[in-house]
Parts: C-alpha cells; structure tokens; sequence
C-alpha cells in the first residue's frame, strides 16, 4: 500500500519550500539531498544558466532491480505567483493553500507522487527497470528547463510527466502548438489640435487591425489571444506608434499557420487604409503534443490504470507543459492528471486521495 502520511508529509515539506520560476534553488537543494541519501545518481545539468535561473533541471538514475526498458518520469520545481510563504491547511483529508498564495500543487505534488512510488517499490521489493526521473526547472515561464536540458542526462525513452489538472485517470493525447505573437503599428506623430490632418494614428491603425481579427476561441483545434496593447502620450499629440503582444494556439498545424496569416492580413489592411505601417514577427514557442492511438506507452499506462482500479480516458487540453517539448525532442511522452484542483490560483486544493492513487499507479506503471 501507498504510505498515506509519508507521501502527505513530504508534498508539506515541498510546499513550504520557496521556488518561484528560476528561483527553484532551495527545493532542488532539498531533492538533491533527498535522492542521495538513497544512493541514487543524481546530476544537475545547470540548465538555469542560459535563461537566469539559479539551479538546473535535477536527473536522478535509479538501477534496475528488474527486466523491462527503461521509463522515466518528470514533474516540474517551480510554481506561479504568489508562491513564497505557503501555508498548507488540510481540511476533510484535503490540502488547501491559506488563501494568499497559491497552494504548489502545480507541480509539488507531481515530484511527491513520483518519489512515494518509487518508495513503496523498493520498500515492498517489487523489482523495476531502470527509472529515470527529471525534476524540471523553470516550466510555468516557458519550459525554460526543458528547452535547455541535457538530453544525455535522461537516457529512458518514454517519459509520464506527472503535471495535469483534473482527475486521476486523465490522459492528455492532445495539447497545441503556440506562437508568440510582437505587432508594431507605425503612424506619424503631429500636434492634435494645429495640424491632425498631416498626422496618422498608430492607435487607429491598431484598433483597425483588431476590430477584423478573429480571437479567443477560432474552432475546437485553435484559439488566438491579445495579452497586452501599449502605446500612446498626451491627448494633444497624434500617437505614431503602437505595440501589441498576442498568441495563437493549434493542435493542427495548418490551423495555426491559417490565423497567423489572417492576423498579420488584419494588419497590412489596417495599414493601408490609414497609411501607416506595421511589424508583424511571431515565433512559436512549443511544438503541438499528439500521441497516437497504437501508442505502447499508451496501452501500458491504460493497463496500469486498470491494475489499479482506476478507469481512464484521453483527453486533449487548450494548455502546455514539458511533454510539448520532451515530445519534440523525440521522446515518447504522457501527460497524466493528478487531481490538482483551481492550479494558478490562490484557491489551489489537492485531496490527498488524489495523490496516493496516481502513486499507486505511477508505481504499477514503473514496475517490471
């Protein structure tokens, strides 16, 4: 059985642990000192040092005391703000956050998850392949961790990355591709009130382009988003220039392509109709996630579910997560719900049943 109060103990300690995006040093300390005392291989790759961050991605090799291929499994150390001085409350066997930070299920409870499992393997003897594991840095700004991983460093081929909302039993087979999105709309700067007709307005231009885009939610597979929108001074100057920062999002490439095409076409009209000029750049950030049908791991996670008296279902999410860029590094990967509850807000609550059911599963998936 799953040990209820060691699993519960542990997801306390890492809560009350600091780690805010890049600053993830003091929970990587704690997990580096953990994993050694069991005399496990455990590196740091340093990946921080080429996004600001102050410690690496952790990689721990556990032996193999079994047959099988090697499997590995990732939860990420950094949470959103606020973050810092967490105060868990278990009420009714349930961990809420004390209502003015975030609670850090988001991904402590992954990494608690993760280590209970291989925990009770070892104390019940249960033999395992080789198990790696990843302790991800820097994920919740852009999967910093993982864009700058040493790949030698985690050899296994498939990986479960234990970071999903919803219940236990969720499997994500679907998430998108995003594309970060600059705008700059470029007008000319005259006073408003002596000569506005020499003018253009880079506000009339944007507002143009915006009032023709089709935003939020464009069709089951794809959305698109405006984030921020600056520019602009005094009322009595004709603003000549204008910023704005948006995204889009596909599970299908070509829809992805399609509204970025139709996005920068809402620009070069606007433009021209008011003869100004604009910069329309994107990059994409991630690449789309999509796990095929006849998916091995697939059908042995689905197994492992039903070992374990869990029924399952697949599931595609509108969000992102290490597995869109462990997935384009050529690893084989599964998003696994773990029951985390309102995750990026300051009403973030897990029910410890949540977390001792995906690590009884975690650990029938780990073993031989």
């Amino acid at each position: 059985m799953i040990n209820k109060n060691r699993i519960l103990n542990l997801f306390l300690d890492l809560v009350k642990i600091d780690s805010p995006s890049l600053k993830e040093n003091d929970v990587a300390s704690f997990l580096y000192s953990l994993m050694l005392e069991k005399e496990y291989d455990v590196k740091n790759d340093r990946a921080g040092d080429a996004c600001g961050g102050n410690t690496g991605n952790l990689f721990v090799r556990i032996p193999a005391t079994g047959a099988g291929e090697p499997i590995g499994f990732s939860a990420h150390m950094d949470c959103v703000e606020p973050c810092c001085g967490v105060t868990p409350i278990i009420k009714d066997d349930v961990v809420y956050s004390s209502g003015d930070t975030v609670l850090g299920g988001d991904d402590k409870a992954g990494l608690a998850i993760m280590i209970e499992a291989i925990n009770h393997l070892e104390e019940e003897s249960i033999p395992h392949p080789e198990i790696n594991f990843m302790f991800s840095m820097g994920e919740e700004l852009g999967m910093y961790g993982v864009k700058n991983m040493d790949t030698t460093l985690l050899p296994a081929k498939n990986i479960i990355v234990l970071d999903s909302g919803g219940a236990v039993g969720t499997i994500v087979v679907n998430a998108p591709s995003e594309a970060l999105i600059s705008m700059v709309f470029h007008g000319k700067s005259v006073h408003a009130g002596i000569i506005p007709e020499k003018g253009i307005n880079a506000i009339q231009i944007a507002a143009e382009a915006i009032s023709n885009m089709n935003l939020l939610r464009i069709d089951a597979c794809t959305t698109a988003n405006l984030g921020r929108i600056e520019g602009g001074g005094a009322a009595n100057i004709v603003t000549d220039l204008v910023e704005l920062s948006a995204e889009a999002r596909s599970t299908k490439e070509e829809s992805l392509k399609h509204q970025l095409d139709h996005m920068k076409k809402c620009c070069t009209d606007a433009a021209a109709k008011f003869g100004g000029s604009y910069e329309f750049n994107y990059e994409v950030s991630y690449p789309a996630l999509h796990v095929d049908e006849d998916s091995l791991l697939l059908a042995k996670v689905e197994k492992s579910y039903k070992n374990v008296g869990l029924t399952s279902s697949r599931v595609s999410t509108g969000g992102s997560s290490d597995s869109n860029i462990l997935s384009g590094k050529g690893y084989g990967v599964l998003t696994l719900g773990i029951g985390m509850c309102k995750a990026h807000t300051t009403g973030e609550f897990i029910a410890i049943k949540s977390m001792t059911d995906c690590a009884e599963l975690v650990a029938d998936i780990m073993r031989s």
